[in-house]
């Protein structure tokens, strides 16, 4: 099997971890991309080395910003070679009911939830369809889908993701890149789980299978989409929430 390169943004989280093992998995040379002041890139290498997975590279960027997405997937194609999968995996959160946010929590999550997606495909999509090749799998939420109180910023940014995937798949259907979306529900991430027990149970409880998700079970969905088997899906959204939600 070629093996191609998968670039993950976000790479560094519970859900990016699982990723990007489940992609290593699969046989692609995985690119892990980290915030330079969030993220600590030696912890999450032996992590993975832990698990061994020794083959990956790590790039360090901020996914709301242009320029700095150019310089990070100019860094990943020198290291690792072109970008054949994309998944734009980076988010935040900034909750908040409407009438107390403040502009500047709008902007921080529009801009690194949905802008992000802008600044990383721009680089990438042109020479997947160049190539006639390429998989640009989006992270959306179920909160996309049915919206969430105290999180207008985030449920907006999310319900986009979707939006831009359609129109994406859309533009390059006929060149070979296929885009697709994932929107998870609860996914036991140290993050969620390091919720109180009482309130981590009243979650539960609204999930009809009364569980999280597990990180590997979004993960796996994500080397499918990359898969040469998903190769006539695009534009679909994929829901993982364990009944929550039915679109």
């Amino acid at each position: 099997m070629t093996q191609r390169v998968a670039l993950v943004t976000g790479a560094m989280g519970g859900l990016g971890i699982a990723i990007c093992q489940e992609l290593a998995k699969a046989g692609h040379k995985v690119v892990a991309s980290y915030h330079p002041e969030f993220d600590k890139p030696e912890e999450f290498k032996k992590l993975m080395a832990d698990a061994g997975f020794n083959d990956l590279v790590c790039v360090a960027g901020d996914v709301s910003n242009f320029d700095s997405c150019a310089a990070m997937v100019a860094e990943a194609e020198a290291k690792a070679g072109s970008i054949d999968i994309l998944v734009n995996n980076a988010g935040i959160t900034r909750d908040k009911m409407f009438g107390r946010m403040e502009l500047g929590q709008w902007d921080a999550v529009i801009a690194t939830n949905l802008t992000s997606l802008f600044n990383m495909t721009k680089p990438v999509s042109a020479k997947m369809a160049e190539r006639g090749w390429g998989r640009i799998i989006n992270i959306s939420s179920v909160n996309g889908l049915k919206g969430q109180a105290g999180q207008t910023n985030y449920s907006a940014a999310k319900a986009g993701v979707i939006g831009f995937t359609k129109a994406l798949a859309a533009e390059l259907a006929a060149k070979g890149v296929t885009v697709n979306a994932i929107t998870p529900g609860y996914v036991a991430t140290q993050m969620v789980l390091a919720i109180k027990p009482e309130v981590l149970q009243s979650i539960i409880d609204t999930v009809p299978m009364k569980r999280l998700a597990k990180p590997e079970e979004i993960g796996g969905a994500c080397a499918y989409l990359a898969s040469d088997l998903a190769g006539f899906m695009t534009g679909a959204t994929m829901n993982i929430n364990g009944g929550l939600y039915y679109q």
